[in-house]
């Protein structure tokens, strides 16, 4: 079986077993043992959804700390275009680089030309496309795990280009390669996150063959020492020149992309619940007149990442707000960006293709006999999905019970049932004794 990298680590000492990360899980990650919640490597697609449910927050993202990156000789920040919409619109760009130049970074990449040069490449890509439609955006790394274990079959509509970020860091890397002498692995590409899903997308890199990312910090774990540096930065230069473009900044919330192509041929949904509807109805055929679908894991697009410090609508709000004040229009070249896609420097270098899950057994005749039983112990049950048994559905309880993971009577019904024989089986051996003194009598 693969081994997968994961972003998220269960806390045992503060896990009270609620069921709420369960509950929430979209992929059936989730089980509840020994009073206490475990998850499933092969299921998991780090989306974070536990964390956001978690009252006792027992579910720890494991992000980079600035500690972990002397290893780099140079250390360059690529700010997800979410961070600026965790602070007042007053706040701009500009001096929120500055402030990461304080918290120990030498250099911050805009994603801005980036977002503008993707968004070429998409539109080049979608007018060329002559496979099955709808395609699927790939932007966004828990969709794109999401396909692969949940929807295999869809994973060939995932749009192959590469994402801003994965453009920016490897521009910056080359730029300052070539500024400073320095070779590209010693100079550190740090992605700014706003969610877990994109940490674990530097580490298996998904449809490339290695990251241009090296690290990434989330927002939640920087945004203390960055508020403190902005506020400085305001006190003392408080009229800086901006340093992103609205259309940049639009890749962090919900919005219609790519703008060239008729709204009735696109679609954007946010939120994982959402997102699922969509793809079951992709699944089922229904949305074969969309050609592109744009889809975010998270509530109003990044802004709404589980490592992010505001709410989600008001940082939406935030962004639209800041969007007046920054420079409209593209701000790359467009005849650079198409010789650029010619020579497939914005396309995954790597095929995608679903990610398999543990088989019931390695052995195909074990494998079939397991099928048949967990299929006559799911008919056999009460199919309410109550989680009591500690999975989330029965159809998972009677999984797990084949793979030797549950006992039947971890069910309540079982249980019930079982003590209920027992019952009638005691019942009928006080009977028989009965008879026998009667008889002895």
């Amino acid at each position: 079986m693969a081994q997968y990298h994961h972003s998220l680590r269960f806390d045992p000492e503060r896990c009270e077993g609620c069921m709420s990360c369960m509950r929430a899980c979209p992929t059936a990650a989730v089980r509840i043992r020994k009073g206490r919640a475990v998850k499933l490597a092969d299921r998991c697609i780090d989306c974070g959804e536990c964390i956001r449910v978690c009252p006792r927050a027992a579910i720890v993202p494991l992000t980079d700390q600035m500690a972990d990156l002397s290893n780099f000789e140079l250390k360059v920040a690529i700010p997800s275009p979410a961070l600026y919409s965790q602070f007042d619109s007053e706040v701009f760009p500009s001096m929120i680089f500055s402030a990461l130049k304080q918290c120990g970074f030498d250099d911050v990449e805009s994603v801005s030309p980036a977002c503008d040069a993707v968004t070429i490449a998409t539109e080049i890509f979608l007018n060329e496309y002559r496979g099955e439609y709808p395609l699927i955006s790939s932007f966004c790394p828990t969709v794109v795990r999401l396909l692969q274990v949940k929807y295999p079959e869809l994973v060939d509509q995932l749009l192959p280009v590469l994402a801003p970020r994965e453009i920016s860091a490897r521009d910056a890397k080359a730029r300052k390669s070539r500024e400073t002498g320095l070779p590209p692995e010693k100079i550190g590409a740090i992605y700014i996150t706003p969610c877990p899903s994109k940490i674990v997308a530097i580490l298996e890199h998904p449809g490339m063959r290695r990251s241009y990312l090296d690290a990434a910090v989330s927002i939640s774990d920087l945004f203390q020492t960055l508020a403190a540096a902005v506020s400085r930065i305001q006190e003392t230069e408080p009229n800086m020149d901006t340093v992103e473009s609205a259309s940049g900044l639009s890749w962090s919330f919900l919005e219609k992309f790519p703008r060239s192509l008729p709204a009735e041929n696109t679609l954007s949904v946010a939120g994982l619940p959402n997102v699922i509807r969509i793809l079951d109805d992709i699944e089922k055929g229904r949305l074969r007149k969309y050609r592109y679908i744009e889809c975010h894991a998270c509530p109003e697009g990044c802004v709404g990442g589980c490592l992010t410090v505001e709410n989600p609508y008001l940082a939406r709000g935030k962004a639209i707000k800041l969007q007046q004040n920054l420079p409209a229009g593209c701000i790359v070249d467009r005849r650079e960006v198409e010789a650029s896609y010619r020579k497939k420097d914005f396309l995954m270098d790597e095929y995608l293709a679903g990610r398999p899950l543990r088989p019931l057994d390695a052995d195909i005749s074990a494998a079939i006999h397991k099928m048949k039983e967990r299929d006559r112990i799911y008919a056999d049950l009460p199919r309410i999905d109550c989680g009591a048994c500690g999975a989330p559905s029965c159809r998972a309880f009677a999984e797990d019970v084949v793979l030797g993971e549950a006992d039947k009577t971890s069910c309540v019904f079982f249980w019930q049932r079982d003590l209920e024989d027992r019952i009638e089986q005691l019942a009928e051996l006080i009977k028989a004794q009965r008879r026998n003194i009667g008889g002895q009598l």
